[in-house]
């Protein structure tokens, strides 16, 4: 055997040894109706790829309550996106359990049948963007990006990928994605006083905030739509939770449920939180307390 043929088998020799290390090499499955972008560590390196979710957690828009305002702002942005007409980028921002993660689901609920679809993708990853848009550029879906709770440390190089994908790189994404995103800080990285320290004005009265204060608030500006979520009162509240009964088969006026409501409150109160996530948290426990203790038939 000649040396080059020698070094060929050794090679070959490796390669079979590599080869269960490296991910295997499966289609997209463009049938689902969500994917999540996945990173993972492949002999040092770190590749990325689209994996299909079959089964979603869907929420019907019909069951978020007292968010009205918000839900016809982007139901309305969504169905303009998935008509092909002019749409806008999305940040929900405000309290949370509010509603805002659960309102993107509910577009999916309300738009899948006409072309949406989901891919959730975590903050960390957002740097992987432009690597996204091209995967599904030439798809006759549409695609909003969703990236849950985003906020950002000094620093951060998923800070800049998204800055770039929503307005700013020389390479424009397709015109079949929008990127959704929630998060409880309006200008998504940490405010410190001394940056309003080092705010100057002129001699007209004229304010120029500092440049640290200027970079913050530029990446919320290029989200083409803000949507703000507030605390619920306490009769919103117990009017979700009375949604949420109805929904588990309890009917709240019967009176063998009569305790429905002070328990509500107290549950709230335990949890520091009247949100709707809570409601819902507290419609379930009820709801199965209820069921065991109904007579077996």
């Amino acid at each position: 055997m000649t040396s080059k043929n020698a070094e060929q088998t050794r090679l070959i020799e490796l390669l079979e040894r590599l080869a269960p290390l490296l991910p295997e090499a499966r289609p997209i499955d463009w049938s689902a109706p969500a994917f999540r972008w996945r990173r993972r560590q492949y002999l040092g390196a770190t590749l990325g790829r689209l994996e299909a979710i079959h089964r979603v957690a869907r929420i019907a828009p019909e069951d978020l309550q007292h968010v009205d305002a918000q839900k016809v702002a982007i139901l309305r942005n969504t169905e303009q996106f998935v008509r092909g007409a002019p749409a806008n980028n999305v940040l929900l921002t405000g309290a949370r359990g509010t509603g805002k993660s659960s309102l993107i689901r509910a577009c999916l609920a309300a738009f899948m049948h006409q072309g949406l679809r989901l891919i959730e993708v975590d903050k960390r990853d957002l740097v992987d963007l432009p690597e996204i848009a091209d995967l599904i550029a030439d798809r006759p879906e549409r695609f909003v990006v969703f990236c849950d709770d985003l906020s950002f440390e000094e620093g951060e190089a998923s800070y800049k990928a998204l800055k770039a994908a929503l307005d700013g790189s020389i390479a424009a994404p397709g015109d079949n994605v929008l990127i959704y995103a929630t998060s409880n800080r309006r200008h998504l990285m940490p405010e410190y006083m001394r940056e309003n320290l080092a705010a100057h004005y002129e001699d007209d009265g004229e304010i120029h905030p500092a440049e640290t204060v200027e970079e913050k608030i530029s990446l919320s500006e290029r989200f083409g739509l803000w949507l703000s979520f507030y605390p619920f009162r306490q009769d919103d509240f117990l009017d979700i939770v009375r949604h949420w009964l109805r929904r588990f088969g309890i009917d709240a006026a019967d009176p063998a449920h009569a305790t429905w409501r002070e328990e509500a409150l107290q549950f709230a109160l335990q949890r520091g939180s009247r949100s709707g996530r809570v409601a819902l948290q507290f419609a379930r426990d009820f709801a199965g307390r209820a069921r065991l203790s109904a007579p077996r038939r």
